[in-house]
């Protein structure tokens, strides 16, 4: 016999349902370990139920990488808005949160690019995948044109910036960075990345 809540799952939740219960098992077992099947079991609902919404368990880690990006998407756009304008202080808002989703979440992180750099990747994930880009894009952008970031190509002040960022993180999820220290060595990376941004002194060659 159904419970309420198995039966409440067959009328529009069982999807939600199935991706907070794969982002468990993630972080408690890797990857390897999430099923459809094993899933369905979790959540007493009948075996063939998941396929309604997940074609298979790569659908469903497609899924999990999308709603992975729209949430860390969302948590960057949120350190944006109590940030003061400058771009030192913005800068710092997006690294903090950055980290700060990277070491809250490591497996779903890990998962996230590994599926957003598949060939077969969906469009609605690299569309989800580009909306953290964008954001950072834009940082940059307008750090220019209020005169706090030097001139060139955006690409050329993004790809340094970005990719010191997601190696901080990557270094603090894996532990090798002391967890002790975590927050004061982050504030001298991005001390040290507002340098690398910052204009040119004047008559400097």
């Amino acid at each position: 016999m159904q419970t309420g809540q198995t039966r409440r799952y067959h009328h529009g939740d069982l999807r939600a349902a199935l991706l907070t219960r794969a982002e468990e098992t993630l972080k408690e077992k890797g990857p390897a370990a999430l099923s459809l099947r094993e899933l369905a079991r979790d959540l007493g609902v009948s075996h063939a139920a998941p396929s309604r919404h997940f074609k298979d368990k790569q659908a469903l880690l497609d899924a999990l990488a999308e709603a992975g990006f729209d949430r860390l998407g969302e948590a960057l756009a949120a350190s944006q808005e109590t940030a003061d304008e400058s771009f030192a202080d913005r800068l710092g808002a997006l690294a903090r949160a950055y980290v700060g989703f990277a070491t809250a979440n490591a497996e779903l992180l890990d998962l996230m690019f590994s599926i957003k750099h598949d060939p077969a990747a969906s469009d609605a994930l690299i569309k989800a995948a580009q909306g953290m880009s964008v954001l950072g894009l834009h940082l940059i952008e307008d750090g220019q044109r209020r005169g706090e970031v030097r001139e060139g190509p955006v690409a050329s002040i993004a790809t340094p910036l970005f990719t010191t960022l997601h190696g901080f993180a990557a270094l603090a999820v894996s532990g090798t960075l002391p967890s002790a220290t975590l927050n004061t060595d982050l504030e001298y990376v991005i001390a040290h990345t507002l340098r690398g941004c910052a204009p040119d002194a004047p008559g400097r060659a």
